[in-house]
Order: C-alpha cells, then sequence, then structure tokens
C-alpha cells in the first residue's frame, strides 16, 4: 500500500537514516559500503568518459605539447606549464675561491677554538658573530664551548669546492679539522655551516 501522508514518509526516512546508527556493525558496514562505492566510480567513470583526446595528433602547425580548441575563425591553445622537475637543476658554476671567505673561515676557527676555562656560552658566540651567518647563530647556541676538543688553529685554510656564492674551506686546528661552508650574504661572506672533518 502506497505511503500517503507526510509523517508516513518522514517515519520510513527516519528508518533509512537511523539505520546506520543503530549499532557500530551497522556503521562500520555503512562505511564500508560507501567506500566501495567511491572507489568504484573512481575507476570506472574515468574509464567510460575516455582520456580526453591523449594520444590524438595535434592539428598541423601545432606543437605535440600543446592542447588546441578551435572555436569559429580563432584557434585557442594551451600549452602545459613545465614543472620544477621537467627543467634540469642548474648546477652552481665554479670560481677560484674569494680570498674574502677564506680570511673569514680562518677568522671563524680562530674564535671557534677560542673558549678559555669559564667562558660562557653568550661569550663565544659573540666573538662567533661577526662572521657567522644570522640564520646560523641558533644552530650554534646549541654548542658548549666546553665541549670543543681543539685549542688553536694550527695551519692556513685551504678551499676544497668553491663556487661563485659559496666556497667549502678546511682549516687545521690541534684538535679536528674543520670544514667549513662560507656563503656570500648581503653583509659580506659568512659562515653558514661547519662540521668536524677529522
Amino acid at each position: 500500500m502506497p505511503i500517503r501522508t507526510n509523517r508516513g514518509r518522514a517515519a520510513v526516512y527516519r528508518r533509512l537514516w537511523g539505520w546506520p546508527l543503530r549499532s557500530p556493525t551497522h556503521l562500520i558496514g555503512t562505511f564500508i559500503v560507501v567506500v566501495a562505492v567511491l572507489v568504484a566510480a573512481g575507476i570506472v567513470v574515468p574509464r567510460l568518459v575516455g582520456d580526453s583526446g591523449a594520444g590524438a595528433t595535434p592539428p598541423a602547425g601545432q606543437s605535440p605539447g600543446a592542447a588546441g580548441s578551435a572555436t569559429g575563425d580563432r584557434l585557442t591553445t594551451t600549452s602545459p606549464l613545465p614543472t620544477r622537475l621537467s627543467e634540469p637543476l642548474a648546477k652552481p658554476t665554479t670560481a677560484p675561491p674569494a680570498p674574502a671567505a677564506l680570511r673569514v673561515a680562518a677568522n671563524w676557527a680562530a674564535a671557534w677554538v677560542n673558549h678559555p676555562q669559564g667562558v660562557t656560552n653568550e661569550q663565544w658566540l659573540e666573538g662567533l658573530r661577526p662572521y657567522t651567518t644570522e640564520e646560523y647563530l641558533p644552530v650554534m647556541r646549541s654548542v658548549n664551548p666546553a665541549n670543543i676538543p681543539a685549542t688553536k688553529v694550527t695551519g692556513e685554510p685551504s678551499a676544497t669546492a668553491s663556487f661563485t656564492s659559496s666556497v667549502e674551506v678546511q682549516v687545521p686546528t690541534d684538535g679536528p679539522t674543520l670544514s667549513i661552508t662560507v656563503v656570500s650574504t648581503n653583509a659580506g661572506w659568512r659562515v653558514a655551516d661547519y662540521h668536524q672533518a677529522g
């Protein structure tokens, strides 16, 4: 017998919408069915619609990488935007090491090994500040000067790699050899990284 009143329809709708909420099993079952329908639609719909002309030969005079549509007398072309990965990454340009970069590395290394007994972290950092980038100073804040195994620089700085805007420099000490990265900034050459090479 057909439902003829709004109250009867509302009761039927309440039973349909309320069914998933009757128990956790109903709710999980409903969730699985909805996910299965969405996955099936995602697989079937692209096959029914087709691949929107992929593999079609472009009209004469149009490059294969550009898609186009003719409307009346004009031809509207849209070319795909190049992605970052489609272009080769630019390699840094090698250059002879700048004397100023080597001097900054030597001064920074001298400040790094200068940690007399009782020096505080802030005092030690003040010695490094003129030669260090502002971004790298917070990293250096985590270094305890008392743990530095060197007390003096024992040789001249030497460049191991040199580019137009950065230089890798090794500075020997009476402890480890420091491998220092010096970069060109608006304020001049500054140390942006270092590690103990050995």
